[in-house]
């Protein structure tokens, strides 16, 4: 039977002759074409500025290092993430600590968030990393409004969420990432996410300080610019300011994800259809115990239900080659974390999820008969 994975890349004939034509240029790193992806994502984010890195996971890592997070900084995050998201901060030196998730966003609670921050003299939590779970986009600013009352940053974790957006108070769009309330936000660009280039990252931000910080902590903290010459030296003169990473990006992947950019706002609307399609499919189902819903401005990385034995559900599906996925284990349960106390009956909404959750198949090469064969199976297990 043909395989029916969660999710997938879409890569066309234009996308192989964008990187062929790379492999034949003079750069394969560090060329034009990675100022000209950074460019295109920030046009398209409606940010000032983006640092294309090598994956999502160095993404986290600089903003953690670009924020100056040092040992015994307290960071707030959610457990229903990959763990990527926590642990940029332990990567600094920090201390995560989690807060419960909002039982019908599936997002970080602001009001547990805000429990937390109350609980403790201000100036204990340095910063809240938010996540756009699934392609929802967090109201970022109330949690702008909660973080500068407790002088907290905010990192926007949006490698879901490429193209969501969430409407404020003014009735005004705001796109996932865009730099209005979060001082940085970071993309993934992995192949089952919007726009795949293999591996690969973007951070963005509207400040201009951590921007040029960003691209120093990118290349080992390394420099190449005439006015930084302390010495008589020539052409080839760099400095070595602080202790950075190789983090770039090829110019391969940069190619790949720039054609794929250009596809991005059809596959969205790809994605919403998708997402409307098993909405009213399973509209009414007692089976369904919730459903991610319908919702302005959601990316639609995920399609997740909540169901009564998930466990039976997903390996019935299996059987099928139906191949649906967990999103996430939550991550103060994992092993590494269990080591600084937290347990389980900590979160006990982000808990309940996980035994019921289940992302099925969604994608935009999704085909409306796969996508009929996915809910019939469904239909056929509980029915």
């Amino acid at each position: 039977m043909k395989k029916i994975p969660y999710g997938r890349q879409n890569i066309t004939e234009e996308d192989i002759q964008a990187v062929v034509d790379i492999l034949k240029s003079d750069f394969l790193t560090q060329g034009p074409i990675i100022a000209e992806f950074e460019s295109a994502f920030s046009s398209y984010i409606g940010c000032k500025y983006a640092v294309a890195v090598s994956n999502g996971t160095a993404a986290l890592h600089l903003c953690a290092l670009a924020l100056d997070i040092k040992s015994g900084d307290k960071v707030i995050t959610t457990p229903i993430t990959f763990a990527a998201t926590a642990n940029c901060v332990r990567y600094a030196g920090g201390d995560v600590v989690f807060a419960d998730i909002d039982p019908n966003t599936y997002l970080l609670d602001i009001k547990e968030v805000e429990k937390k921050l109350k609980s403790v003299p201000k100036g204990t939590y340095k910063g809240i990393i938010p996540v756009d779970f699934a392609g929802r986009a967090v109201n970022l600013e109330a949690f702008r409004k909660l973080a500068d009352e407790y002088g907290c940053w905010i990192i926007e974790d949006s490698c879901h969420a490429p193209g969501g957006f969430f409407i404020d108070s003014m009735d005004a769009k705001h796109n996932c990432g865009n730099g209005q309330y979060a001082e940085l936000a970071i993309f993934s660009f992995h192949p089952v996410k919007h726009i795949a280039a293999g591996e690969g990252g973007m951070i963005t931000t509207n400040d201009e300080n951590l921007y040029h910080r960003l691209r120093n902590l990118r290349t080992h903290g390394i420099q190449q610019n005439p006015n930084l010459k302390q010495f008589n030296h020539g052409a080839w003169y760099y400095e070595m300011q602080e202790l950075g990473y190789n983090y770039r990006l090829t110019d391969f992947q940069a190619a790949l994800a720039i054609s794929q950019l250009k596809r991005a706002k059809e596959g969205i609307k790809k994605r919403i259809n998708i997402a409307s399609v098993y909405e009213k499919a399973f509209a009414g189902k007692s089976f369904i115990k919730k459903q991610v819903g319908l919702v302005e401005g959601h990316a639609y990385h995920l399609y997740v239900v909540e169901v009564e034995n998930r466990n039976g559900l997903y390996d019935h599906l299996r059987n099928y080659n139906i191949f649906p996925q967990i999103h996430y284990i939550p991550v103060h349960l994992m092993p590494y974390y269990r080591q600084f106390g937290w347990k389980e009956g900590d979160f006990p909404i982000a808990e309940s999820y996980y035994n019921n959750c289940l992302s099925i198949p969604i994608f935009p090469t999704l085909t409306e008969e796969d996508q009929k064969f996915v809910i019939e199976k469904v239909f056929e297990f509980f029915c």
